[in-house]
């Protein structure tokens, strides 16, 4: 689960960690009292108008703006609010801007690059920083790997002094910048793990020509599967940065992630969810999504689940690959059947069933008079799919 920039400064500010003075608005208006008050407040005219979307690279595409003064941001807003902002992160089609944040300016000495993530090969959090901040990381990252430095943190100790001190002195920083970054690490790590993150990313972290530091920007990313434990993220969820049929299918209880593809896929269980979008991609067919139904779904979900995929328009075949072990294959024919009927199916529908009951769901499936095409296996199946919808692309 992303958020915004301004709600992951106000969470970072929580913590005590240093962040401008900011404002978020959601209108011209609102941009120039916001730079108003920022004036009044900091006895300085310069602010910055920063373009809100999930999506780093902003100040490349020209979502960032610094100005002096209320009027000045309030032309800025008006050019940014309702722009599409296409960055490497948000694909062709791009982002429209909804939201805006309105900040104070700050002298700046050096940009750094600071992040904390779960590395999963390694089974850490791990923390990392380089001197290359700004909007070059990316090609940093691609290029010269060796300029990101990088220090696991042990989940029995947390993040060490002596840990945060070697990336400090990696960094190039010394004396009261040091200890100003110590005693941030320290914080961004606590953060880290009170709040469930899987991502958190300064960049650029500020290094003021008073030697004080600063997160000049937050890309918070929450792990979606500690959501149980907080409800207070429903807030901060932002309607339009979602896909409506991803947070429908949420809504169901399904696992659901959109794709590029023309195949629909509905299977139980993630790891095959992840073999029948491969083994679709080597028959030549691309996935249109990532959809599990879990091991105990009903045949509402089933269902739903169907009528879900049917939503993309791009979808010119469905593959139905289950393997029956909590989830009986009679439940799973009765959900295909139930939902074909209901949403009058107009493309190919492949049907692979294995496990419990299977053949009870073979004959459910054989009897509803539907035009229903049965998979021997999950090879069959995946060429047999890839067929049928090339032929009605």
């Amino acid at each position: 689960m992303n958020i915004h920039e301004y709600q992951g400064k106000q969470i970072l500010a929580r913590y005590g960690i240093p962040v401008p003075k900011g404002i978020p608005a959601f209108h011209a208006a609102e941009a120039a009292a916001a730079a108003s008050t920022l004036v009044a407040e900091t006895g300085s005219e310069v602010v910055v108008v920063t373009a809100q979307i999930h999506a780093g690279g902003r100040g490349k595409a020209g979502g960032v703006k610094v100005v002096k003064g209320a009027e000045a941001a309030e032309a800025a807003a008006a050019k940014l609010l309702g722009a599409t902002l296409v960055t490497p992160q948000t694909g062709p089609k791009g982002k429209v801007v909804n939201r805006l944040y309105i900040e104070q300016g700050l002298q700046i000495a050096r940009e750094l690059y600071v992040a904390m993530l779960v590395d999963r090969e390694e089974r850490r959090v791990v923390f990392m920083a380089s001197t290359e901040g700004g909007m070059e990381i990316e090609t940093v990252a691609a290029e010269t790997p060796e300029k990101i430095l990088k220090q696991w943190i042990d989940p029995a100790t947390g993040l060490m002094p002596y840990q945060a001190r070697r990336i400090g002195f990696g960094l190039g920083l010394s004396g009261k910048t040091l200890q100003e970054f110590v005693a941030f690490a320290t914080k961004l790590y606590a953060m880290f793990i009170a709040e469930d993150c899987a991502l958190v990313e300064v960049n650029p972290f500020l290094i003021t020509k008073e030697g004080s530091v600063f997160a000049l920007d937050a890309k918070i990313n929450f792990e979606e599967n500690a959501a149980f434990r907080h409800p207070e993220w429903d807030a901060l969820r932002d309607p339009d940065e979602e896909n409506p049929v991803e947070t429908e299918a949420k809504h169901a209880g399904l696992s659901y992630v959109a794709l590029d593809g023309n195949i629909g896929c509905l299977v139980n269980g993630a790891g095959l969810a992840m073999s029948t979008m491969d083994i679709i991609k080597h028959f030549g067919g691309e996935p249109a999504n990532f959809l599990d139904v879990g091991g105990g779904a009903t045949k509402e979900q089933v269902t739903q689940a169907f009528k879900i995929i049917t939503k993309d328009p791009a979808v010119r075949g469905i593959f139905v690959n289950i393997f029956g072990g909590i989830m009986k294959c009679d439940t799973i024919a009765a959900g295909v059947i139930a939902a074909t009927r209901e949403v009058g199916l107009q493309v190919p529908l492949v049907v692979r069933l294995e496990g419990t009951n299977v053949e009870l769901g073979r004959t459910m499936l054989k009897e509803s008079g539907l035009a229903i095409t049965a998979a021997s296996d999950m090879k069959d199946g995946a060429q047999k799919i890839v067929e049928l919808a090339g032929k009605g692309a």
